[in-house]
Parts: C-alpha cells; structure tokens; sequence
C-alpha cells in the first residue's frame, strides 16, 4: 500500500479531492494515518487545546421531518413532549451558566423544518443576548430563506449549523422529507451572507465505508470548508428508524475523525454527539486524530452527555487545555 502523500501531509486546503484519495485515505495502516492526521493537525492547530461549545434545545419536538435518527420527529413515537421556542431571559440564563462552566460557544437549536418569519426577531434577540456576555453564537434552524439568513447574520450570529449528514448516495435512505441539495442550498445561503458554516454528519446509521468516504467527500469539495465539521456517532432512540443500537466500531470511528482532519486541515473538528458511548480511549484517540472541539455540559439536544466532572477529568489526564476564544469572540465580549 502506497504511503500517504508528501502533498497531503503539507496540509494544503484543498477543494479537489477524489474518491479514489479518500478511500485510501481510509484503507491506510492505522498507524499511519494517525500520524499523518496529527502531522497536519500540528501544522494548524495546538494539539493540546480543545473548543468547548455548549448546546441548548431552545425549541423541543414536534419536527414535520422524517430524519430516521431524530427522536424530535413528530412522525415517529418516541415519548419526546413537544414545547414552544423558550424565552430569550431563560435562554441568556442558560448560556451564562454554559460560560460560567467553561464554553467558549453557545449553540442553540430548534426543531424545525424552517423558521417561521415571525420567529426571526425573538431569534435575533437571543443572539444579541448571548453575544454580550462573550460567548460565540451558533444556532441550527432548519433551512432558512435569504431574507431570514440576513436578520441572523445583521444580528451578529457567529456560526450556523446545517448538517448534510451522510453521503449523496446513501441520504435517502436516512431523509425523505429534503433533499441533499436542499442542505447545499442552505449552506451556499448561510456563506453568502458571511456567517461560519458548521456542518458535519453522523456515523452508525447503517453505512457502508463508501458512504462515509463519499460524505467527507462532499464535504471537503464545497467551495469553502465548513469552519466547523462535527463528526457525531449515532445515538440509537427506540422508536426512531435508526433506533437499533449498533455502534460503529471505535476504530472506524477514529478513522473518520482522521480522515476529516487531513480532508479540511483549517477547520475545528467536533468530536460530537456519541462521546456518552465512548470510552475515555477512544475519545484520547480522536484527540490525537485531530478532534479538536466538543460538546460540553451533561446533556446536548435530548441525549446524554459526558458530565463537566467527567470531562474535566479526562482533560486533566490528558493535558488538554480549552482554546483560547477567537478575535471575533474578544471583540464581542468588549
């Protein structure tokens, strides 16, 4: 097997890669790939410094999506109680004790197809809020139109949050209710209006290795990379389609953790959802993969999470220290 190229070990921001490099990529020797993903991480990032996000349901239930993951979605029986938009007092509160446990960013996300245009000024208030205590903003609302999209970004909002989710090939056998262009139309919205891009996708929900090979690949091909890529692993919720616990191998999953960081060299890489799954070394092992962000806090949309005390253990076993917050977060915190 060929070794992994000089040119890709350079870390170059590339838009033209093909299927044939992200497969071997993928079939290279673990050890291998492991130093080549930390060879680039090196080459951007701090290796011991970690993004803290912490993330809030502001919205609950009742979705009209058929996301076979999702327990929010109305089409499934899932036992989730649906609940209206929270009010922006509750939603400050919350991001000021995400602050005050350590996240840098506050991402809040609501379960909806698309918000309704009445919804845009609460929504805009939040963002405003949450930006005055310091903290980077990032929401996830579904597909948004170009009207919408300039209320978010006029209002300051730092990052927006639309996963593709899985590959071209194999998302319609995960979504029916949108389709994968609907995402890259949203996204191609969200640049255009000069707000960072957070997408990324999930790992477990029956894909072959091809499938994950193509969604990096779609990912990594878009004109700008996301500046930020969560890679999250299913967590299975009876009664949603995808409800069957089969997780992926931890192997394969550092792998694709591997895999991002050498496709999007720039980008934070979220070791995402999954991680209340995952042992302390699997999650050392993303790490030294090029996982350089995650979710903080004991709970993320409605699924568990690693608790602060949990974490803060870890962290402390592995020298990993929070990354300092970016220019943009210092001037709104000003």
């Amino acid at each position: 097997m060929p070794p992994i190229s000089s040119t890709i070990l350079k870390g170059t921001v590339r838009h033209d890669w093909t299927r044939g490099e992200v497969e071997a990529l993928f079939d290279a020797p673990f050890a291998d790939l492991i130093f080549a993903a930390q060879t680039v991480h090196r080459r951007h990032f701090d290796a011991n410094e970690v993004q803290f996000s912490q993330l809030l349901s502001i919205k609950t239930g009742g979705c009209p999506e058929d996301c076979g993951y999702c327990n929010q979605s109305a089409k499934f029986d899932t036992g989730l109680k649906a609940t209206k938009l929270m009010e922006v007092d509750e939603v400050v509160a919350s991001a000021r004790a995400a602050k005050e446990g350590g996240a840098s960013r506050f991402c809040m996300g609501a379960a909806w197809r698309e918000p309704k245009d009445r919804d845009i000024p609460a929504l805009t208030h939040m963002v405003r809020e949450v930006k005055a205590l310091g903290l980077e903003t990032c929401m996830t609302l579904g597909m948004l139109t170009d009207e919408q999209t300039a209320a978010l970004a006029d209002a300051g909002l730092d990052y927006y949050n639309h996963n593709i989710d899985t590959s071209p090939e194999y998302y319609d056998k995960v979504i029916t209710t949108r389709t994968f262009q609907d995402r890259l139309d949203t996204l191609e919205r969200v640049r255009n209006a000069g707000i960072n891009v957070c997408c990324g996708g999930i790992v477990g929900m029956g894909e072959e290795e091809g499938d994950r090979a193509g969604f990096l690949l779609a990912l990594a091909n878009l004109p700008a990379h996301p500046e930020s890529v969560p890679i999250n692993a299913l967590m299975p919720t009876t009664g949603t389609p995808l409800g069957r616990p089969e997780a992926p191998d931890p192997l394969d999953f550092v792998r694709m953790i591997a895999v991002a960081r050498l496709m999007m060299p720039q980008s934070v890489v979220r070791l995402s959802a999954g991680r209340e799954n995952m042992s302390d070394e699997t999650q050392a092992l993303c790490f030294l993969a090029g996982a350089n962000s995650i979710f903080v806090g004991d709970k993320l949309l409605t699924t568990a999470n690693p608790g602060q005390e949990h974490d803060e253990g870890l962290f402390a076993r592995l020298g990993i220290k929070p990354m300092a917050p970016t220019q943009r977060q210092s001037q709104a915190a000003e």
